[in-house]
């Protein structure tokens, strides 16, 4: 009798515990995601184009722009990650668009990030330099945003995940150079004196010294597949500043998202694969490198084959997971703005009174003149807003602002993830952060304008906290 008492409670107690593995195994949390791409290439001709010094007026479409969007969920938190086909977009109209989007998807605006491919061939949405905003396609853009997002969501489903590094250092060189004394471009309303550092000084330029910067080769290549290993999406990055074209373009961004869906292909006609590439940290990178003796052959065409080379050699030793942790941060900055001087602006005021009142500006000095005046009326400090994302061991920085390679370099030197990288213009458009020590040197980047306002010291209170925020991201969830 006491052996058959404790045979059952050993059985008894062998069920409760291969109940409580079933139940543990059955609880397990599912990692998911989704992917879209709507089409936000604009529906009336001519648009207003920004991405030069002065404003142009397109009446032809070269190729579609698009949103792409991925949403992301490990069982407790979800986020959405987004890239516009667009040079850059204000924080109002995200905000907009992430409030349109989180209403009717429940994800919080603050797992929201959405970014430019800062392609210089598509609507303006910002006012900059001597561009104002084309208003029907900034009210046309936030739904499609929305949209995106919307139905990235409703696209979820069981996924596996897995991301790698690769590189290309082909297409980025630096595009600042020292010069000798004397001979880089000035700017009367530029806010910088005894300029040194000029834009593009060509090939076989005598009075070139040397690079003033660092390139980043790096493309990081995240791969979303289902459990049986088809393409969700693809997501990149890289830091050369763009390959443009002469119409409505979605420019090397688009081809290249267009080689990798063609070529990894979802099997899934309702949810087709959805590639991006973001645009990391390329504020002083071009893809022509001067310290050649003669120009290099290059297009947005070849740009696109090359990277999307490198990112498919590193896709290649991906290895997946079937749920990695996920975790955003975000947190709201306020930065100072350099703020032209009485005398300054005195100096704009009558430069521009001959024709201010008959016409736009038509060359460099005036553009920037009308910035002085532009500046002078704005507040002296901008909120931005940073984030960080966790995915296992990857970390994601967003920064609002055209970035330097070398500060991107910085923030995977001090990153506490194993792999990092930095997308730039996310969540809205700043202007450029150069290092203090490249403002020393002046140049177009530094010029004072709404493109480059904020502080000397802008870069590396802003590169601070971002290291911050990714620590903060990495030890929430373990």
């Amino acid at each position: 009798m006491l052996l058959r008492t404790r045979l059952i409670c050993t059985t008894v107690v062998l069920m409760m515990i291969f109940g409580f593995a079933l139940s543990t195994r059955a609880e397990a949390p599912v990692f998911k995601a989704g992917a879209a791409r709507v089409d936000a290439t604009p529906q009336h001709l001519p648009v207003i184009v920004n991405g030069s010094m002065l404003e142009r007026m397109v009446e032809e479409v070269n190729d579609p722009l698009h949103v792409r969007a991925v949403v992301m969920d490990d069982g407790k938190t979800k986020i959405a990650m987004v890239l516009v086909d667009s040079c850059m977009m204000p924080r109002d109209l995200l905000d907009q668009a992430k409030q349109m989007a989180s209403s009717q998807t429940g994800i919080p605006t603050a797992n929201i990030l959405v970014s430019a491919t800062h392609c210089h061939s598509a609507p303006s949405v910002i006012s900059v330099l001597g561009s104002r905003t084309d208003e029907r396609y900034v009210a046309f853009l936030p739904g499609r945003i929305s949209k995106a997002i919307e139905q990235a969501n409703e696209n979820l489903q069981p996924a596996q995940i897995g991301f790698a590094m690769g590189s290309d250092d082909v297409n980025v060189a630096t595009r600042r150079w020292l010069m000798k004394e004397g001979v880089s471009p000035t700017n009367r309303f530029g806010g910088t004196k005894n300029d040194r550092a000029r834009m593009h000084p060509g090939y076989n330029n005598p009075d070139a010294i040397r690079e003033t910067g660092l390139e980043d080769p790096d493309i990081p290549v995240i791969s979303l597949q289902t459990k049986e290993g088809k393409q969700i999406a693809f997501m990149s990055a890289y830091s050369m500043h763009y390959a443009g074209a002469p119409n409505i373009s979605a420019d090397y961004f688009g081809l290249f998202a267009g080689i990798i869906e063609d070529k990894l292909p979802s099997g899934d006609e309702r949810r087709p694969t959805v590639a991006m590439i973001a645009n990391g940290t390329s504020g002083d990178t071009w893809l022509a490198d001067y310290k050649r003796n003669e120009r290099r052959k290059f297009d947005r065409f070849t740009v696109a084959d090359d990277v999307s080379v490198a990112a498919l050699k590193a896709f290649e030793t991906i290895e997946y997971h079937q749920w990695l942790p996920l975790h955003m941060v975000e947190k709201e900055l306020e930065v100072a703005v350099r703020f032209p001087s009485a005398d300054e602006i005195k100096d704009a005021q009558d430069y521009v009174a001959p024709w201010i009142t008959t016409r736009k500006p038509k060359t460099t000095e005036e553009v920037y003149a009308m910035e002085t005046l532009i500046l002078s009326k704005m507040p002296r400090t901008r909120m931005i807003t940073l984030q960080a994302i966790k995915i296992g061991t990857l970390g994601i920085g967003a920064i609002p602002n055209e970035v330097f390679a070398e500060t991107g370099l910085n923030i995977k030197k001090y990153s506490p993830f194993d792999m990092t990288y930095t997308i730039s213009l996310a969540n809205g458009a700043f202007g450029y952060i150069a290092p203090p020590e490249q403002h020393a040197l002046g140049g177009y980047t530094t010029w004072r304008a709404r493109s480059s306002c904020l502080s000397i010291y802008a870069e590396p209170l802003i590169k601070y906290e971002l290291i911050e925020l990714l620590e903060k991201a990495k030890g929430v969830a373990k």
